[in-house]
């Protein structure tokens, strides 16, 4: 079949690797019919998470449909049309239990990588380097989907195949952060990035009853989408003091919830995204976090700042005394997107939740390299590139 795979720093080729089999009983084979990239992807492509290897496929976030399953799949059937959660979870451990699904200590085959990193291991990731088990990724043909009874999300009828794309990654992350930073009604929530993960972390406050809800970028296409299809406000960061017209629009409390959604590679202006570029680049520290440090600035005393950009290990001028002399709760986890799914399909089947404005360009999977290109440099008002396999 034919893949999307990691060549080397910055490099995408497609290449025909070897068809997926069934190698557990829990397993299903799905047909890949749409997948796109994501902004965490580039972090890979970048170097910064030095454990892909050449010839790794790509891709994450996916939906298809399902063509074989192991003995051991029952709830899954052949012909499904089905999105997938892009962590791994095997549905039975103690964190499963607890809805803690990206935490799952199963779903990881090579966990001995992140326990050095942080002490223990989350689950497996699609795609995503053999720190988070080395599983092939979407960006392919057909895809090997282990716990397929746990992850994989049977699509309602009249929810198209983007819209339903996007609940795999995008929605459900920028759903957990919303509803885990405990976002209520009346609530003033502030999002930092106008990406996907983003603009549905925005979407997902509003359903939950936020008041007002600000998003921060600085690309006026991304702005421009907020507005018009997630329908909340917008700041310029290259424009405006964030941090002062927060407090105004706030009458100088400052956000309830700030919910950060940029990851290990923030644009700052000014000195101190210099200082953040130079010392990633030395190697002196491995993410930029300057958007966290904006949050934990901005949200008023006794708020919740929620971490749903992808980090790897250390940061460096992290603002602690902030975050305790104002007692701020401050949480972070990859997607439980388990947890999510069902309600966010609902929501997408009654027309609450629409996604097909984030694929902006959508190209054959033989593209992979060019969009992945447009995504990194923001071509030609590059959201998402999103890939069809079959076309």
């Amino acid at each position: 079949m034919r893949a999307a795979t990691w060549t080397g720093v910055n490099e995408v080729s497609v290449e025909t690797v070897p068809d997926p089999t069934l190698l557990n009983d829990h397993d299903a084979i799905i047909k890949v019919r749409k997948t796109t990239s994501c902004g965490s992807d580039l972090h890979l492509l970048g170097g910064y998470i030095p454990f892909m290897r050449a010839g790794d496929v790509l891709g994450h976030e996916f939906m298809g449909e399902v063509v074989e399953v192991g003995k051991g799949v029952r709830d899954r059937k052949v012909g499904e049309r089905v999105v997938v959660n892009s962590f791994i979870a095997c549905g039975n451990c103690w964190y499963c239990t607890q809805e803690l699904y990206s935490l799952c200590d199963n779903g990881n085959p090579n966990p001995g990588i992140t326990e050095g990193l942080w002490g223990q291991s989350p689950g497996g990731c699609f795609g995503y380097s053999h720190a988070v088990g080395g599983f092939a990724g979407s960006h392919a043909e057909y895809i090997r989907v282990p716990y397929a009874d746990v992850g994989a999300f049977v699509v309602p009828e009249g929810v198209s195949d983007t819209r339903a794309l996007f609940a795999s990654d995008a929605v459900s992350t920028g759903w957990m952060g919303a509803e885990l930073a405990g976002t209520k009604p009346g609530d003033v929530v502030a999002v930092w990035g106008a990406g996907g993960v983003g603009q549905m972390a925005a979407r997902a406050a509003m359903l939950l009853g936020a008041e007002r809800v600000y998003v921060i970028d600085r690309l006026p296409e991304r702005l421009a989408q907020v507005r018009e299809h997630v329908g909340a406000e917008v700041i310029d960061y290259t424009t405006t003091d964030v941090l002062a017209e927060l407090r105004e629009v706030t009458g100088g409390r400052g956000p309830d919830v700030c919910i950060e959604a940029v990851g290990m590679e923030a644009h700052s202006p000014g000195a101190h995204g210099v200082y953040d570029q130079v010392k990633q680049q030395l190697r002196l520290q491995t993410d930029r976090p300057s958007a966290v440090r904006e949050a934990i600035m901005a949200c008023r005393k006794g708020g919740s700042v929620f971490v749903l950009g992808v980090f790897a290990l250390a940061v460096d001028k992290f603002p602690l005394g902030a975050m305790m002399n104002k007692g701020l709760t401050v949480r972070g986890a990859q997607v439980h997107g388990q947890r999510f799914m069902p309600r966010i399909l609902e929501h997408m089947a009654r027309g609450e939740l629409t996604t097909e404005h984030l694929a902006t360009h959508v190209m054959p999977l033989e593209q992979a390299a060019k969009g992945y290109q447009m995504f990194k440099d923001k071509e030609d008002g590059c959201v998402r590139a999103v890939f069809e396999p079959g076309s």
